[in-house]
């Protein structure tokens, strides 16, 4: 009941959200530990494939 929020995910224009939905789910660490090379769960490594992935699909 009552109005539906807006999924953070799901706006492919912005690779923050994306991210943050990310770190929520457990999938990306909240901080990043600043090894290199930079580990799988890395926040910056997420960021820079969202925003790959938001210019490849423009």
């Amino acid at each position: 009941m009552g109005k539906k929020k807006h999924k953070a995910g799901k706006d492919p224009k912005d690779p923050k959200a994306t991210v943050r939905k990310l770190m929520k789910a457990g999938k990306v660490k909240k901080k990043c530990c600043k090894s290199s090379p930079r580990c799988k769960k890395c926040p910056v490594l997420a960021l820079k494939k969202a925003k790959a992935k938001l210019e490849k699909a423009a």
